[in-house]
């Protein structure tokens, strides 16, 4: 089985990185906000989901599930910034499936809620 790696600035040390695990990470990034499953994008990056799952992983410590979390985590932060977009808004956009799933995940990411990161953001920006 011939094997191939990416070179990308993401991984810890510049490492290569599989061209699968390479592939996964920028498929969520650009497809965060549609729903996404382990299927559908095993399918598109061409390989099984169990592989994928399990590679995904051991590459880059965390699973699948987790990744797409932070990536919406992270798109829901830089939204949060324009202060004229209602945090339910935020949430869809950022590919959230309702509400509550968001404010859980924004919690634990954060320790904050999505309202009292964006207060915190403001009062920042005031300082400055």
């Amino acid at each position: 089985m011939l094997v191939t790696y990416k070179l990308s600035k993401t991984t810890p040390g510049h490492r290569a990185e599989p061209v699968e695990v390479w592939k996964t990470r920028k498929f969520i990034e650009e497809h965060s906000g549609e729903e996404l499953s382990l299927w559908r994008v095993a399918k598109a990056v061409n390989t099984h989901p169990n592989y994928l799952s399990e590679r995904f992983k051991q590459v880059t410590g965390m699973n699948f599930v987790e990744y797409v979390a932070q990536t919406r985590f992270r798109a829901a932060c830089r939204l949060l910034h324009d202060g004229d977009l209602r945090i339910s808004d935020i949430a869809f956009a950022a590919g959230f499936q309702s509400l509550s799933q968001f404010n859980r995940v924004f919690k634990r990411f954060s320790g904050k809620s999505p309202t009292q990161y964006r207060a915190a953001k403001r009062v920042a920006r005031r300082h400055r």
